[in-house]
């Protein structure tokens, strides 16, 4: 009898969990104080949304009864409004740690998931911490959450005897939504317990399959209301003061202005109009020894925010777009660079971007950069010209994306950079496909890319890709391939590092889906790389990794990742010259890490690793460490060390001819050396309060690569003595970064900001071992450079002025 009520409460649980839950709504014409107290009547007549079931880890476990959540959802004509009630039964271990906006650190959370349009294809999310700080994004599953999108929404959080409440004012502005007069909009609700990791929603997330947005539960009852105009004015004023040793301190005063439009519903339209991206994060640059340029993170909020239809087909890579020049400026014996611009100026940048209840995805964006020079000088008579190292330029992206049966989309995209003059045009096309069944079980993703170069000569490329993949259950796995052709080249609007291959990829993984005695998460997987050139089929990479990752009970986490690459490879990118091949021996080496749980005060982060090769003497190792301390909810400080050693690396160091006059091939020199690397950072923060903070973020990096002897590749890929070579081609390079800052939200989306930032590099070929002096030789007024700035951002809501008049 016990079995047989066991199985029907089973069967009721699991069906319960597959149905969609629904909320009712009510109208209220009250004036709702965004207090986290509900004292306002309309809340004692709501229905409620409670019965939360855990995401993780336990999957599917209902919320214990001490924990439950209430929540409750009023509107009016401007806005919907939510009260939670997070009941905990020890309130005074609730962990609320104060951080700046879209920053969770460790602290318990409560969040609502809204789609407007209820189609399963994107949410906008709404977070409250413990600590009353807040957080929003744009959600999809291709994609995941975009965290960059912000929207002006108010909210309180505040600890009570039974736990914590939340209160949220959430206005039509910051949804999607249609002028429907019955509106039923997709909806879940989180709650994050962070002393337990554990994370639950209203709506049953199931995690066994490849979707999250598509398993909201309905909000009903929403009657009456229009999409507001979305008019948003974001006016700025910057003044920054620069000094460095050798040149005049001097101040700049900057202004501007970004504005947002909702065309319609479904679309907006971004510019900024005489851009300032002063206050952006510094690059961690480092000695680039390898064929390709170091790639950076985008921090500028423009090209961050919003990116997901741009970021179809993996073509933009927007540092482009204010980047280096495209030319290197040309002198000759009597003459020397007195300026040489190392970024282009833009002058403006706009997007569109939406999508239409019918699924259909568009997204333009277009920018345009000044000319740009350098000045030369003639070293005899001190005359100086201007040479053009990039003309006036515009930068296109176009993007239609249509999204079908709420899990698939094909999509359409095309990037073209037209530059002014003779210098050079290009153009990418693709076609992307990301498919899915209608269970989200099976993905089958790819796409087809076409460039066009016009330059001295045209020139065109393709590249292709395709995969199969299983996106549910325990096991699953993946199976793709990709060709990319001799002259596909993306680089005008792009990055691609590597062109005329072909792949074949394969993965296999294992995890729990639920808590065992001695895990709450375990996972395996083992991936088989190989890569060969196109051309001559030789095998060009080749990996096997097997990486297993766990999460215990204490919630510490551990990791393994053992790789091999155990076939010789021909790398033809190394040696910088068409046709010619370097071979690299084969290889093995394998990781640890280990991270302890982030909820205690001090944590800290561990990983060695190693990497033996079959050439004798040949190895590198390399140790990552990072303690972290919360001195309290307000202070914290966290410390990363990172060294890497490569022994006897095998390296370019540059093209010689012996004879000129000779059919011989050009002599091509390695180097083999030991390229050793310290980088040393610290960041803090301290939190006056949500809306206010100080932040700090210092990084010292040096890496040296010491020539031990020289050698010449022979035709064969193989690398034999060179002695008659005696050039210095060392590389040092020291850096030095340290920013202070201080933000202050002093209104809705409205900033104050503060910055004091120095900074200092230096490259050399003469090796000083002597770490304390490398780091205080940075730090003198002879090399510092510094900046120091003020920044004030006031957002301007079209609808609340038109309310004023």
């Amino acid at each position: 009898m016990r079995k047989l009520l066991f199985i029907v409460i089973l069967f009721f649980s699991v069906v319960g969990h597959s149905q969609k839950k629904s909320l009712q709504t009510k109208f209220t014409s009250e004036n709702i104080v965004i207090d986290g107290r509900f004292d306002e009547s309309i809340w004692q007549s709501c229905p409620i949304a409670t019965n939360f079931v855990m995401y993780r880890p336990d999957n599917g476990k209902a919320i214990a009864e001490n924990k439950r959540t209430e929540v409750k959802i009023a509107f009016d004509n401007d806005a919907i409004y939510v009260a939670a009630l997070l009941y905990d039964d020890e309130p005074s271990k609730i962990l609320k740690e104060i951080t700046k906006r879209d920053v969770f650190g460790t602290s318990d959370l409560f969040g609502v998931f809204i789609n407007g349009n209820n189609d399963g294809q994107q949410n906008f999310q709404f977070i409250v911490s413990a600590s009353d700080g807040q957080a929003d994004s744009v959600t999809t599953d291709a994609s995941g959450d975009d965290y960059s999108w912000d929207a002006i929404w108010k909210s309180k959080a505040i600890i009570t005897a039974f736990g914590w409440a939340v209160e949220m004012r959430i206005p039509y502005a910051a949804l999607r939504f249609s002028d429907e007069n019955k509106q039923t909009w997709g909806l879940n609700f989180w709650r994050e317990i962070q002393r337990d990791r554990q994370q639950y929603s209203w709506n049953f997330i199931d995690s066994t399959i490849g979707t999250f947005t598509q398993q909201n539960g309905t909000l009903e009852g929403i009657e009456n209301i229009k999409p507001p105009t979305r008019l948003f004015l974001l006016p700025y004023s910057s003044f920054y003061t620069n000094a460095s040793k050798g040149q005049k301190t001097y101040g700049t005063l900057k202004g501007g202005l970004d504005l947002k439009y909702g065309i319609n519903d479904a679309f907006t339209l971004d510019m900024i109009l005489i851009p300032d991206f002063g206050q952006t994060k510094y690059d961690n640059q480092i000695l680039n020894l390898g064929p390709f340029e170091q790639q950076f993170n985008e921090n500028r909020a423009f090209f961050t925010e919003g990116t997901d239809l741009f970021s179809k087909g993996n073509l933009v890579y927007s540092r482009r777009i204010g980047g280096s020049p495209s030319r290197s400026p040309k002198v000759t014996t009597n003459e020397e660079v007195i300026d040489n611009p190392s970024s282009v100026n833009l002058i403006n940048a706009f997007k569109v971007s939406g999508r239409t209840k019918g699924g259909l995805g568009i997204g333009i964006l277009n920018a345009v950069t000044e000319r740009t020079y350098a000045i030369i000088q003639n070293t005899d008579s001190k005359a100086t010209r201007r040479e053009e190292l990039e003309p006036l330029s515009n930068y296109s992206v176009m993007v239609l994306d249509q999204r079908f049966r709420k899990n698939s989309s094909i999509s359409f995209v095309n990037t073209n950079v037209t530059r002014n003059g003779n210098f050079r045009d290009g153009n990418v096309s693709a076609l992307v496909w990301d498919l899915n069944t209608l269970k989200n079980t099976y993905n089958l993703s790819g796409n087809i890319k076409y460039s066009f170069i016009n330059e001295l000569a045209d020139k065109k490329g393709t590249a292709t890709s395709f995969s199969l993949s299983e996106t549910s259950g325990k096991y699953r796995f993946n199976l793709s391939t990709e060709m990319v052709s001799k002259n596909f080249d993306n680089n005008d609007l792009g990055i691609n590092f590597e062109t005329n291959y072909y792949t074949l990829f394969g993965n296999a993984s294992y995890r729990i889906l639920n808590p065992t005695k001695y895990f709450n998460t375990f996972q395996t997987n083992i991936n088989v790389y190989t890569q060969f050139q196109k051309e001559t089929g030789k095998i060009q990479a080749n990996n096997i990794n097997l990486d297993i990752s766990t999460n215990n009970k204490q919630n510490h986490y551990f990791g393994l990742q053992i790789n091999a690459s155990p076939l010789e490879s021909f790398d033809y990118y190394e040696p910088r010259t068409e046709n010619r091949f370097l071979i690299f021996p084969s290889k093995y080496g394998g990781s640890f890490y280990f991270s302890s749980n982030y909820n205690n005060k001090f944590a800290v982060d561990i990983r060695p690793s190693v990497t033996i090769l079959s050439e004798p003497g040949r190895n590198s190792f390399g140790f990552y460490f990072s303690p972290r301390y919360r001195f309290n909810d307000k202070f914290s400080l966290i410390y990363n060390f990172d060294f890497s050693r490569r022994n006897n690396n095998k390296g370019y160091i540059e093209t010689i001819d012996d004879d000129l006059n000779s059919a011989t091939p050009a002599t091509i020199l390695f180097a083999n050396r030991n390229v050793i690397t310290y980088s040393n950072s610290l960041s803090g923060k301290y939190s006056i309060n949500s809306r206010m903070t100080f932040n700090l973020a210092v990084r010292h990096y040096w890496s040296y690569a010491e020539n031990k002897n020289f050698l010449s590749l022979e035709q064969n890929g193989r690398l034999a003595d060179y002695t008659s070579y005696n050039s210095n081609k060392n590389s040092s390079f020291n850096s030095w970064n340290a920013d202070l800052s201080y933000s202050w939200w002093f209104a809705p989306g409205s900033e104050i900001s503060v910055l004091y930032r120095n900074n200092a590099a230096n490259f050399q070929r003469e090796i000083n071992k002597d770490f304390g002096e490398k780091l205080t030789s940075l730090l003198t007024n002879e090399q510092l450079k510094h900046v120091f700035s003020i920044s004030i951002r006031y957002f301007i809501d079209y609808n609340s002025v038109k309310s004023k008049f």
